[in-house]
């Protein structure tokens, strides 16, 4: 029985930090999600990086209709990670998700896990409410024995509200808030 631990960090992109969903709570977290990431690098974590990615044809789409706001159009400056965040993610492997959750992050972890592996997922970044709950809840759904966390602190929410609204639904799902 052996031992996998993921950092999952979730679409620290330019659009959600400072660019046309970003927030003063988005560019707050950039510094401590880069040293985050180095530490659990260094402590022998694989860490994935979701990268939100839609095409030009957006706002057409079903989610472009209920969030009329183009944002992370593949090839775009907004759709970039954030520099700080892409030099301390150095080589990490980085998956292209077209909507909110990634169906291929479970299925990645179950490609690279043993059945008896204990197995850690962590998770932070943006946004709290919407992609980082998707993607836990997921994950938690995909492997109900695993110890899933969200880094509280490093993770924020379209609003400071939904941000405190996102982690109490994640905690009433058993998803431990560090």
């Amino acid at each position: 029985m052996g031992e996998k631990k993921y950092l999952i960090v979730v679409d620290m992109q330019k659009d959600f930090i400072d660019g046309s969903l970003g927030t003063p709570e988005a560019q707050a977290i950039v510094p401590g999600v880069a040293a985050y990431i180095r530490a659990r690098k260094a402590a022998g974590y694989t860490v994935i990086a979701t990268l939100d990615t839609h095409e030009e044809n957006y706002l057409d789409t079903a989610e472009g209709k209920k969030l009329p706001v183009r944002h992370c159009i593949r090839g775009t400056a907004g759709w970039a990670l954030n520099p700080e965040i892409r030099g301390a993610l150095e080589d990490s492997r980085l998956l292209e998700k077209p909507t909110f959750g990634s169906v291929r992050l479970p299925e990645i972890i179950k490609e690279e896990t043993d059945s008896d592996d204990r197995l850690t997922i962590e998770l932070l970044g943006l946004c709290t409410d919407i992609c980082v709950v998707s993607n836990t809840l997921l994950l938690k759904a995909h492997f109900p024995e695993a110890d899933v966390r969200v880094k509280a602190d490093l993770c924020a929410g379209v609003t400071p509200e939904k941000h405190r609204a996102a982690l109490e639904t994640m905690a009433s799902c058993q998803i431990d808030l560090i």
